[in-house]
């Protein structure tokens, strides 16, 4: 399940960076947000106000809809999720069963077009083009390929997305990024390039450029699914530790059940075209951290 636009966030890194101060850049990389916005657009414009829907104030999630697919055909029926504030959730289901779709419709990849659908109090039914970078600013999103630009080191990497959502102060940018490498324990390797990194370090840089902007909500599409099993402990471990000391909620695709059945949360499943609970009580933080 990874979305290699690699070569697409290359080419848009030479156009963010020549034309940052001019309107709307697209990156087209949800995970580096999307498109991100130019500091005289940092505030939300009217029309994406007009997006955002009332939802209760424990749900940052709420789908219900008969149907989602792509190319006109349904891959998930009936559709119900809801997701708190802080909840941490996995969801499983076979290579093709519609994770990614139901991943990328959360952050606006794929269109709601009908029944009802919020995100981070964004209206999906009603999203557009001016309105999605607003959204994914309060996301964070997690590839299984880490989607890191391989011809800067990793400060240049993290700097690169708070200069395209609108960051200019180059000592709050330096302060950000240096923090947000201590949360996923990474810090001292600012001026590493990626190709220097493990595999289990460049997801932890992930995670720091997904954290970048305080999400609401981490996106996480298998991000251990080229890992080693140690290393992918690691990776969720830190997830469940971002979860529990920042209630940050995370929703993670994934197919590693021996991961799930170590650190146990609520589970979602999608199977025969249908979205169902697996196990709906968490596990309490202190048990999760156990191992």
């Amino acid at each position: 399940m990874t979305i290699n636009n690699t070569p697409a966030m290359e080419q848009t890194t030479r156009k963010t960076e020549e034309g940052a101060s001019e309107g709307t850049v697209s990156l087209n990389i949800p995970g580096v947000d999307a498109q991100a916005v130019a500091p005289e657009q940092n505030e939300v414009p009217a029309g994406a106000k007009q997006q955002q829907a009332q939802r209760p104030a424990e749900d940052l999630v709420w789908i219900d809809t008969p149907g989602i697919g792509q190319r006109g055909g349904i891959i998930i029926k009936d559709l119900r999720l809801s997701i708190k504030n802080g909840e941490f959730v996995y969801l499983i289901g076979k290579t093709g069963s519609g994770k990614s779709t139901l991943l990328r419709l959360l952050y606006g990849d794929v269109p709601l077009t009908s029944g009802v659908g919020r995100v981070a109090g964004f209206d999906l039914r009603r999203l557009d083009e001016e309105s999605i970078p607003y959204l994914r600013r309060r996301l964070g999103i997690v590839f299984q390929d880490f989607q890191l630009l391989s011809d800067r080191n990793v400060y240049q990497n993290l700097a690169f997305v708070l200069r395209a959502t609108g960051w200019r102060d180059e000592t709050k940018i330096k302060e950000r990024i240096l923090e947000v490498l201590r949360n996923v324990g990474m810090q001292g390797t600012q001026d590493k390039f990626t190709y220097e990194l493990s595999g289990g370090e460049q997801q932890r840089i992930a995670v720091a450029r997904a954290l970048l902007n305080e999400p609401e909500l981490i996106i996480a599409d298998e991000p251990t699914g080229n890992l080693d099993p140690n290393t992918s402990a690691e990776i969720l471990r830190l997830l469940l530790d971002i979860n529990h000391r920042h209630g940050t909620a995370v929703v993670m695709a994934t197919h590693d059940y021996t991961m799930i059945l170590k650190f146990p949360s609520r589970t979602v499943k999608i199977d025969g075209g249908t979205l169902h609970e697996v196990q709906k009580k968490a596990a309490e933080p202190s048990d999760r951290a156990k191992e």
